[in-house]
């Protein structure tokens, strides 16, 4: 059966999906220094004919040579990839991953405002209106992050793990900053969405990423929760230009 690879190659974290007649069939993850031969095993096991990979590090170079030998046709994404969204960003550097997002929520919800928050390595507030069209939004630390760069930039904070309690009112330095980083990001997530939602009219939020887990089911906004909303907004993408691509 003939299928598509479309893979998320993030920071700490590479996902992977195998989508049949346009729905995501099998979803995978790997850590970065394992992904070239995870994605082997996958390739090995469905054999697909296309594939689209988003990538934000140097380390996934092999797997695309890998890639551009076995399938019949690799889409490497990147800014001037061309998509079914207009990008209206005004810099040439926007993240593939947060055109993919957009173009995945906009399927979705083809009439409505969509702001796509993703909480991965960084929180990354991804806005695409209802005319098809990315405007982007905004990018500030991811939950891991603020917790290392509590411990790196003081000489006395310890390096905290997000595992383990999180209570909004710490009472040691641990549960401190895990309070910190959390209850942070989640009054930040909030408050972004607030602001939205106040100047657009049919506005819809989506949340995705990494650390999704940690967020969902207690925000208070109304909020719709997707961890594979870039990869069927890459397979969308691959689609767009491998019209052969199931």
């Amino acid at each position: 059966m003939s299928c598509n690879l479309c893979i998320d190659w993030g920071n700490t974290l590479v996902k992977a999906a195998i989508f049949v007649k346009g729905e995501l069939s099998e979803s995978f993850s790997f850590e970065p220094d394992t992904a070239e031969n995870g994605i082997g095993g996958v390739i090995n096991e469905f054999n697909p004919q296309y594939a689209i990979i988003s990538s934000v590090s140097s380390s996934s170079a092999d797997t695309e040579s890998m890639l551009e030998s076995t399938v019949k046709r690799l889409i490497k994404m990147d800014d001037r990839t061309p998509t079914p969204v207009m990008n209206a960003y005004s810099s040439d550097s926007v993240g593939a991953d947060r055109l993919a997002m957009a173009v995945g929520a906009n399927n979705m919800f083809p009439d409505k405002n969509n702001l796509v928050v993703c909480l991965g390595t960084c929180v990354t507030y991804n806005f695409v209106q209802n005319t098809r069209t990315f405007r982007g939004g905004a990018i500030s630390p991811g939950l891991h992050m603020r917790l290392r760069a509590m411990h790196e930039f003081t000489d006395k904070l310890p390096q905290v793990e997000m595992e383990g309690e999180t209570l909004l009112l710490g009472y040691d330095t641990d549960t401190c900053m895990r309070s910190g980083a959390f209850f942070g990001i989640q009054s930040e997530v909030d408050g972004m969405i607030k602001e939205f939602s106040d100047k657009y009219n049919d506005f819809n939020a989506v949340l995705t990423g990494g650390d999704m887990r940690y967020f969902e089911g207690k925000l208070k906004s109304k909020i719709f929760a997707d961890p594979d909303v870039i990869l069927k907004g890459l397979n969308i993408i691959l689609k767009h230009n491998v019209p052969l691509a199931v």
